[in-house]
């Protein structure tokens, strides 16, 4: 079992991957007290074994991890990616590339929705997990030998699950269905957080513009101040504050500190002065650029049944394909396409649409139908009469 603690060994390992085919990663990190994940520990998996790199040890240069990642002639396959790939690229400004999601993979697979590592290792690689270490603490040192068994599966038993998976997708020709999944893991902009718009995120009762835009320049105001002071937004201000902040619309400090959950020494401080001027930007902001988002609408009568229909579909047609219907449409797809044709959803493109989209629409229309036949749906032509099941058996 090895523990990579200095940037020379770290430096080493990395060059001995240098013509790799592909690699398995894995992070361990804590989030509950910063804004940024806090990277404690990296898992990497090679053809000759697997390592645990510690980026708390003091002096290491993680700069040739960072090149390994960017190293485009070596696959990274990591398992549930996203977060992964996000520290990363808050660290380095680099996402790892080219990529391999294992759950994504699963899930075209046709393991069901969102699979668990422990779950897919156990199918795939007859492997058990010992869970006792998940919920460690990963940022206390000297880390235990329990710990980076545990650390070390992560990427030990992902390398037989990924080449399962892989030969499923070549026999399967769904290579493209991931690929295309693979583009959005990889896009930057999937990881760039936007202060302007982060008020989208609230949950809110009325749409009224002035609110709308009190609550935009509170929320941009907090979002920057998590990021400059590394914390989690709600231990900057918590949403309930942040929404009774922007309906109140205080301009004094007397009225900020009548707010519920803030008090005297939370307005007369500097944070409560940049909530004031946050306050006054939207209310200085005119008319014409007041910020407008459209409430969410009930479907309208007689439009729910054709969801239902289409969900009908989807399950059927997922089934049939073995594929998580979680992957290919949601409920929202599923009700924008029974209100238009000319949806902009993922499911009326690419792989989606040849699997789903088209016969949607053929069945919104009345193209095709559907029919229990053995006890199973299945699609009929329209104006088909309903296959009859076979008669049953005369007694003797």
């Amino acid at each position: 079992m090895t523990l990579i603690t200095t940037t020379d060994a770290l430096q080493a390992f990395c060059q001995s991957l240098a013509g790799t085919e592909y690699i398995t990663v894995d992070t361990e990190f804590l989030r509950e007290k910063t804004y940024w994940p806090q990277l404690c520990l990296v898992q990497v998996g090679g053809p000759n074994g697997a390592v645990a790199i510690d980026p708390l040890a003091e002096g290491i240069d993680l700069a040739p991890l960072f090149a390994l990642m960017s190293d485009p002639s070596v696959l990274k396959v990591f398992h549930a990616a996203r977060q992964d790939v996000e520290i990363f690229w808050h660290l380095s400004g680099q996402i790892p590339h080219p990529l391999f999601d294992t759950q994504v993979a699963a899930m075209v697979c046709g393991f069901g929705e969102s699979v668990g590592y422990e779950t897919l290792v156990t199918k795939l690689a007859g492997a058990r997990i010992d869970k006792s270490s998940r919920f460690t603490d990963w940022s206390h040192r000297p880390l235990t030998e329990r710990q980076l068994t545990y650390a070390l599966s992560d990427v030990i038993h992902l390398r037989p699950a990924y080449e399962k998976l892989k030969r499923r997708l070549a026999r399967s020709g769904r290579s493209h269905w991931l690929e295309e999944e693979m583009a959005i893991l990889t896009d930057p902009a999937t990881y760039q957080v936007d202060p302007e718009s982060s008020y989208l995120r609230l949950k809110v009762r009325t749409n009224k513009p002035r609110f709308m835009a009190i609550l935009k320049e509170l929320a941009a105001w907090r979002e920057r101040e998590a990021q400059r002071r590394d914390q989690p937004r709600s231990r900057v201000l918590r949403d309930e504050a942040l929404l009774e902040i922007a309906a109140h619309a205080p301009t004094t400090v007397d009225d900020l500190a009548r707010t519920r959950g803030l008090g005297r020494g939370f307005a007369e401080g500097r944070q409560g002065a940049d909530v004031l001027a946050a306050v006054k930007g939207g209310l200085d902001l005119p008319d014409s650029a007041l910020p407008r988002v459209e409430p969410r609408e009930e479907p309208p009568p007689g439009l729910q049944p054709i969801v239902e229909l289409l969900r009908v579909l989807l399950k059927m047609k997922c089934d049939e394909n073995n594929v998580a219907a979680k992957l290919v449409a949601s409920s929202a797809d599923l009700e924008a396409l029974a209100a238009d044709d000319g949806a902009d959803i993922a499911a009326m493109q690419g792989w989606r649409r040849e699997l789903f989209g088209n016969d949607a629409l053929a069945l919104k229309h009345g193209k095709i139908g559907l029919a229990v036949i053995d006890r199973r749906v299945r699609i009929v032509p329209a104006g088909e009469p309903r296959p009859s099941a076979a008669p049953p058996e005369p007694e003797t």
